[in-house]
């Protein structure tokens, strides 16, 4: 096996246990709370669970997710956790709050305990707690090796959304929406659960 093809990674699981005392948004509708959970915000990361129905302001889920993250990515900071938790609303959903952690935070603490912990973080809206909490538990795999991506999606793809977007621009004086994050994906999201 060639080692330059190959990137050390992690499997990651995580399970969203509950909330408590979350603030209530709508005033005369039950709160049908669900939550996003992303890796620093990108969307192609984000999962979203299903609302619980019946605990209102106290909702219950034990939803896990499953992903692959590079070991570069666990053992550096950078990379955030960010679950934000949203009440379903037929006008609109409606944000309540959400919470921030280092992925490598999380893999410390977790290293400490024999790879995996239970944990209940204060939530925030904006740079005001809420007083609500979030509980969740997560479990880090060992390593595996996942195979880099090939050559065109290095560099080819990244150059050819480029080009299209000059082309678009110099031509039809429009930003063409073709678009490439520039980076490559360093978290991929494993289908565990049906939505």
């Amino acid at each position: 096996m060639d080692k330059q093809n190959y990137v050390l990674c992690r499997k990651f699981y995580l399970t969203l246990i509950s909330a408590e005392n979350l603030p209530k948004v709508r005033k005369f509708f039950k709160s049908k709370v669900y939550a996003k959970v992303s890796f620093g915000g990108d969307k192609k990361t984000e999962q979203r669970i299903k609302a619980d129905k019946h605990g209102e302001l106290n909702p219950v889920w034990n939803y896990t997710m499953k992903y692959t993250i590079e070991e570069s990515s666990i053992i550096h900071y950078g990379l955030q956790l960010v679950i934000k938790l949203y009440c379903q609303s037929k006008l609109g959903d409606r944000y309540i709050g959400e919470i921030h952690t280092s992925i490598k935070d999380l893999f410390d603490y977790a290293y400490r305990r024999g790879g995996s912990a239970n944990l209940s973080l204060p939530m925030k809206k904006g740079d005001a707690e809420t007083g609500a909490i979030l509980k969740f538990s997560f479990r880090f795999g060992e390593r595996i090796q996942k195979k880099k991506p090939g050559f065109w999606r290095r560099v080819l793809l990244p150059g050819a959304c480029t080009l299209l977007r000059v082309a678009g621009l110099a031509t039809l004086g429009v930003d063409v929406p073709v678009s490439f994050s520039g980076k490559l994906d360093i978290v991929d999201v494993d289908k565990l659960n049906e939505k």
